[in-house]
């Protein structure tokens, strides 16, 4: 237990943000003087803002440090109090308050300090409400998502499913994948599968049908065997997952689901692109988590694993050509060159990927038919490269020039130091090594209006290449990402920013319409290959209720999972346009996951609605069979 704790409540106020109000109590059994208040909280104190009792040292993106009056002496049992009025947005929600604190004593010894949710003054902020119906299974199978077409008559509930005799060895080990994937999922519970006969059981015989389409299956259930049909390897697992949900549903809820025992199932995806993105910067998740994830999304089918590797608050992958990027970029704490963020305390926190990690997730994912698409987010999001590295930066640049969305300062690589090129490169050249797969994600996200306009360096580039303003200033910086990119046989993905000010050749470009739908059909309609994840529906750090106590993120609004569920992101997308629509994805932003707890309430169970939206025809989803079926799913 902490002897010291930090309660935190807001008021709102007429005209303003509202006022924060932080109590300190000192519960040791010695007087506290002569100490500063650090704390982290997504709701900022802005630049002008008025402090009573106490006045703001500093702030670095979510970063605070308070100091007390001076000569302050808190008793034991006693209590500092101290009010800011002046924030950079209005909080919606009770985890909208202190993520993290400590106190760092006159001797500098950082002592960490317990804390609560943000208290709601001045009215009744609620309580969260059921996000889950009990359910309704119309059709007694458990498959999720659910399958293009089914025609089934329920039966007698096998012990135990078993390759036919005879069969490929090859498909036996693909049995073998999907059984071992199901005891990491479920490790309590009886497995789906034996590689040998059982009595009780029920063979399953492969059958390779060149006429069913690419990543498609078909099941076909007798009285004797189930025959699984594809055309390929990607279709064949997606066959015997379906056979390990089915299986699970009925030994997990006998009243409501069977296992069939007549009749057909024939399935396919939706989208090509059904993915769900990770991001690892703002906190770490080692690998075994990561694993897990991956596990998690080859169970709902899911085909892409974005892996948000950089970010302002760390870098996470291992570059040998620059070891400072994890030494440096990796480490966050009081003493640190990164200041604490959200829920960082007294102790420094650090974590990276090896390359040898990377590697093993890459393979580990590719086993399941899962893509892993890398993203390093350039030029903005780029305060710990340029810390780790700062020789990036144009010395005759003023500082805090500008600042991002969330509050760092000059944070973006910068177009006209020509080492920006050389670093990056190298960084390429390391990462194509490790990550197959088509597409190299850039982020190209919120780069702060006003970037790089005091660079001398910028205004020099700008009035040789006749460049206006930040914009084509970053599509200047990004049209010569892909160019290399392109010689190092990768495809440029990103967000939707990534086409403003002129954007970069369409051709072999994918990009991800974020701030909301209609920017997705903008983008189709310019020319670009879209993935749609809109933070109103498929951004899982949102809240899913307006109410105060219901955790999450607010910028969005809020999404319920029945939204989430029912949501559909091809919007008012013209029929011409269709091919340019590649799929979903949902996105995992992790800046309030500060617990694992609050990860699987915030992801679940919306990461499975995603994956059923990515798979399953809009007339065949139905929200009271999905909410029956999704709480006998995974978490991580």
């Amino acid at each position: 237990m902490a002897d010291y704790h930090l309660e935190a409540s807001w008021s709102p106020i007429e005209g303003s943000f509202g006022r924060l109000t932080f109590t300190l109590f000192n519960l040791s059994a010695e007087p506290l003087s002569t100490f500063l208040l650090a704390y982290t909280s997504e709701t900022r104190v802005a630049d002008k803002h008025v402090c009573d009792g106490g006045s703001l040292k500093r702030r670095v993106a979510h970063f605070h440090e308070f100091l007390p009056p001076e000569d302050l002496s808190v008793p034991p049992g006693g209590r500092w109090r101290f009010t800011v009025e002046g924030l950079t947005k209005e909080p919606k929600h009770a985890t909208s308050g202190v993520k993290s604190a400590y106190l760092t004593l006159g001797d500098g010894r950082h002592v960490p300090v317990g804390f609560g949710d943000l208290m709601l003054e001045g009215r009744n902020g609620g309580v969260a409400p059921p996000l889950l119906p009990p359910g309704r299974a119309e059709e007694p199978y458990s498959l999720l998502p659910w399958p293009l077409a089914l025609g089934l008559k329920a039966g007698e509930l096998p012990v135990i499913l078993y390759p036919a005799e005879r069969m490929r060895p090859d498909a036996v080990k693909a049995l073998s994948l999907v059984l071992a994937l199901y005891q990491r999922l479920y490790p309590a519970d009886n497995v789906p599968f034996s590689l040998s006969a059982v009595e009780g059981g029920r063979a399953i015989r492969f059958v390779t049908e060149s006429s069913i389409a690419a990543f498609a299956y078909e099941l076909r259930f007798t009285a004797h065997e189930i025959v699984l049909s594809s055309a390929d390897v990607a279709g064949r697992q997606y066959g015997l997952i379906s056979l390990a949900q089915l299986l699970h549903g009925a030994r997990a809820d006998r009243e409501r689901f069977k296992f069939p025992n007549f009749g057909t199932i024939a399935d396919q995806p939706r989208y090509d692109w059904r993915g769900c993105h990770l991001d690892v910067s703002r906190q770490f998740y080692p690998v075994a988590d990561v694993v897990r994830l991956i596990d998690i999304l080859a169970w709902n089918k899911l085909n892409i694993f974005h892996w948000h590797l950089t970010d302002d608050e760390a870098w996470r992958l291992e570059i040998k050509a620059y070891p400072a990027l994890t030494e440096i970029g990796a480490r966050r704490g009081p003493d640190e060159v990164l200041v604490p963020q959200l829920g960082d305390g007294a102790q420094t926190r650090s974590g990276h990927y090896t390359q040898e990690d990377a590697r093993r997730i890459v393979a580990h994912a590719a086993s399941l038919y899962i893509e892993v698409v890398p993203e390093i987010d350039i030029p903005g999001h780029s305060m710990a490269t340029l810390f780790s590295l700062p020789e990036l930066v144009d010395g005759q640049e003023a500082p805090d020039s500008y600042r991002s969305v969330q509050g760092y300062p000059n944070n973006a690589l910068n177009p006209a130091v020509e080492f920006t090129y050389e670093f990056l490169g190298k960084v390429f050249d390391e990462m194509v090594a490790l990550f197959p797969g088509e597409y190299l994600h850039i982020g190209g996200d919120e780069v702060a209006h006003g970037s790089w306009l005091s660079s001398p360096l910028c205004k020099a580039l700008m009035e040789r290449e006749k460049l206006a303003g930040t914009a084509e200033l970053q599509s200047y910086f990004l049209k010569r990402i892909k160019a290399m990119l392109s010689e190092r046989g990768r495809k440029l993905a990103g967000w939707n920013e990534v086409s403003h000010g002129g954007g970069v050749d369409r051709d072999g470009t994918l990009l991800m319409a974020w701030e909301k739908p209609a920017v997705g059909i903008e983008l189709a309609q310019e020319g670009y290959d879209v993935v749609m994840t809109p933070g109103q529906a498929y951004y899982l750090d949102m809240a899913q209720a307006e109410a105060w106590a219901e955790p999450g993120a607010a910028w969005a609004g809020y999404a319920p999972p029945e939204h989430t569920y029912a949501y559909e992101a091809e919007g008012e997308l013209p029929e011409a346009l269709q091919d340019k629509m590649r799929g979903i994805q949902a996105c995992i932003w992790t800046e309030n996951f500060i617990s694992r707890a609050y990860f699987n309430r915030l992801v679940f169970p919306r990461l499975p609605a995603v994956a059923e939206a990515a798979w399953t025809p809009s007339v065949r989803k139905d929200w009271d069979r999905f909410a029956a079926i999704v709480r006998m799913w995974p978490v991580l």
